[in-house]
């Protein structure tokens, strides 16, 4: 039995080595010159493989799109497995403060060495610079259109991942499958107009971004940049927001607690007992809350407070005005920055016409689809990768048997 496979991927590497293990011919097509391009550069090019274990219920949590979906998915494969089968293979991984799980190396290369070996090791034949223009079904099998000319295999696995446009899923028109347009997910916001970005580099660990209008929210770390705000607040916000942002063209205005620990009265009566024990220490430069300095001297100077004014001579409206900017700081955003070599996108092939218990196709028998070329997305953290290696693990297993 020979069975196809289009993309070089993570989920087409991962369907590709379960497929080969049990004993099948496996070809593996990748248009670009190059492998595993995403594993590369994810994590800074360290490889976010996947995040910490937790109750399948908790893990689904961190999908945006695919919830009930990628719950059966992980019944079967779950971040515990990638784990074993990376580490079985000699690739040592770690666990971070926030979760995320890299490889001991810290370096993306060893996840990648890792998949080639296996593949190597299992005879799957791969085949690079070699895309696929058209497929077609024929009584079962597949005869595939490439640009090394027609390959015809008994069943296929399409691993080909996201597209920024609907024109990149164009090869798969004969199947007749659904595909809903893919939209931008994890993106950082942009805020051309507003002076905060004068201080980009600076950071609070814990801080809570809403969208004005919505019931969108995510509380995490936040980042300053030079086009704006990003952090995993405003990425994993940006993927639970992304069809809603879209349909306001990026336009909206974020709301941002610096310290999510503490609400608005909390904000004002921390003031107040500052101000009664050290009324006479410069407001600007005794920064409270974990602000950094540059940060603080910002809402000082948002709030009309005077460089070297004290504590003690904060009128009331200083006082709540400095309150609102730590608690509710109004952010005028217009338009986003995603990451070419890390870009995710909500989209693709309709769940709805996917066996979860095997990536099978509804439609066409013998045909199966794994990764982000079906419309599941993750947020930041690992969680992306974790669904291409289970996608990629019960496609490969399915279509062998």
């Amino acid at each position: 039995m020979k069975i196809g496979i289009i993309g070089g991927g993570a989920a087409g590497f991962f369907a590709a080595i379960h497929a080969a293990g049990t004993g099948a011919e496996v070809i593996l097509l990748e248009k670009s010159p190059k492998l595993l391009s995403k594993v590369k550069v994810s994590g800074g090019g360290r490889c976010n493989v996947t995040h910490k274990p937790m109750e399948i219920s908790k893990l689904v949590k961190h999908y945006p799109r695919g919830e009930k979906f990628v719950k059966r998915v992980f019944s079967k494969f779950k971040s515990e497995d990638t784990i074993s089968w990376f580490e079985s293979r000699g690739v040592a991984l770690k666990l971070e403060a926030d979760g995320r799980m890299f490889p001991v190396s810290d370096s993306s290369q060893s996840i990648i060495d890792a998949l080639l070996d296996e593949a190597q090791k299992l005879k799957v034949s791969i085949r690079k610079s070699c895309g696929v223009k058209k497929i077609m079904p024929e009584e079962g099998k597949y005869i595939l259109d490439t640009d090394e000319g027609p390959i015809q295999v008994d069943r296929l696995i399409i691993a080909t991942g996201g597209h920024p446009k609907i024109a990149g899923y164009d090869f798969l028109k004969n199947l007749n499958h659904n595909i809903l347009d893919p939209i931008p997910s994890l993106f950082t916001f942009n805020t051309p107009k507003e002076s905060l970005r004068e201080l980009m580099g600076l950071s609070v660990v814990d801080g809570l971004v809403k969208i004005e209008g919505t019931k969108l929210n995510y509380r995490g770390p936040i980042l300053v940049t030079h086009w704006g705000v990003s952090g995993p607040a405003v990425l994993k916000l940006s993927a639970f927001g992304a069809q809603w942002l879209k349909e306001q063209n990026y336009q909206a205005t974020a709301l941002i607690n610096w310290n999510a620990a503490l609400g608005e009265e909390e904000f004002g009566s921390h003031i107040r007992s500052y101000i009664q024990g050290h009324p006479n220490r410069k407001v600007e430069s005794n920064p409270l809350f974990d602000i950094p300095s540059r940060l603080w001297e910002h809402f000082s100077t948002r709030a009309s407070i005077e460089k070297g004014q004290l504590y003690g001579t904060l009128s009331k409206k200083q006082i709540n005005k400095l309150v609102q900017n730590l608690f509710c700081y109004n952010l005028k955003v217009e338009g986003k920055t995603t990451f070419k070599e890390e870009f995710v996108t909500a989209g693709g092939i309709s769940l709805n016409e996917v066996n979860p218990e095997t990536m099978e196709s509804k439609y066409h028998p013998n045909l199966y689809f794994a990764g982000e070329v079906l419309n599941i997305d993750g947020i930041t953290g690992g969680f992306n990768f974790q669904a291409a290696w289970s996608t990629g693990f019960l496609a490969g297993i399915a279509s062998s048997r």
